[in-house]
């Protein structure tokens, strides 16, 4: 146990700092791209959802749309590298005798300081354009804590299968597109049809979406029955990724 708060903590620590700075290292623009992303997008949605094909349902699109983008960037691209981590990694993974899952795990935190600044962006952007704070705001580490764990699982288990089928990054990326598609980021959960809503907030990145709406654009907690699904399923996806990864891990050494 100590390793976890000595060595371990410390390679956990390095690997992070590491993903962060080779993102942006020769980028001019460097870390002020984890703003443009996410508004150059936002503003090609509101232009096509407001200018093109207008939905009067949706007040204040810009915010709306930021709020399901923001999520969802974090969990496409936090998969994919998590997807990636180890076979960008096989020279760590062969000279030091660390936990094998520190690397996609770190792989993931070192997408939450892109995250911390989207969010920052997010909470600006709302009090900017009259939203004003409210006590439910308590509740946004918790959901996206949850998503955190989430997205940990998957790269967890997929990073393993990684190793041995190296086609998943293209799996992934795939899935990624399709579930942009799947998740309210531009449209509003009112208008999914009842059969499809129940199986929508299993999704933990569309139980997200929802919940920071009902936090920050409508100035209420998010329903019971949300949170516990987004707890479950989260919580589960973790279980299962960690169970995979100590079953693939024991050959890893074989396929890198």
């Amino acid at each position: 146990m100590s390793q976890w708060h000595g060595e371990y903590a410390f390679a956990m620590r390095s690997l992070v700092l590491k993903d962060f700075r080779v993102r942006y290292r020769n980028m001019s623009l460097g870390v002020f791209w984890s703003l443009i992303n996410p508004l150059i997008m936002m503003g090609v949605l509101t232009f096509v959802f407001t200018g093109i094909f207008p939905n009067q349902q949706i007040k204040n699109f810009p915010i709306f749309v930021l709020c399901g983008l923001i999520p969802f960037n974090f969990f496409a691209l936090a998969w994919s590298s998590g997807t990636s981590s180890l076979l960008e990694n096989t020279a760590l993974i062969k000279r030091l005798a660390v936990p094998r899952e520190i690397i996609p795990i770190a792989s993931v935190l070192s997408n939450c300081l892109h995250l911390g600044i989207q969010i920052s962006l997010l909470l600006f952007l709302v009090l900017a354009t009259g939203y004003g704070m409210n006590r439910y705001w308590l509740w946004l580490p918790l959901i996206w804590g949850l998503e955190v764990v989430f997205v940990m699982g998957m790269a967890m288990a997929c990073g393993a299968l990684n190793v041995y089928i190296r086609d998943m990054r293209y799996v992934v990326e795939s899935c990624s597109t399709i579930l942009f598609w799947l998740v309210p980021i531009f449209y509003p959960f009112s208008f999914i049809p009842t059969r499809f809503a129940g199986i929508y907030e299993l999704n933990p990145v569309a139980a997200l979406v929802l919940a920071s709406r009902n936090v920050l654009l409508d100035a209420k907690a998010p329903p019971g029955s949300l949170l516990w699904k987004l707890s479950i399923s989260s919580v589960l996806v973790f279980l299962l990724g960690w169970f995979v990864f100590q079953r693939l891990k024991r050959r890893f050494y074989d396929y890198l």
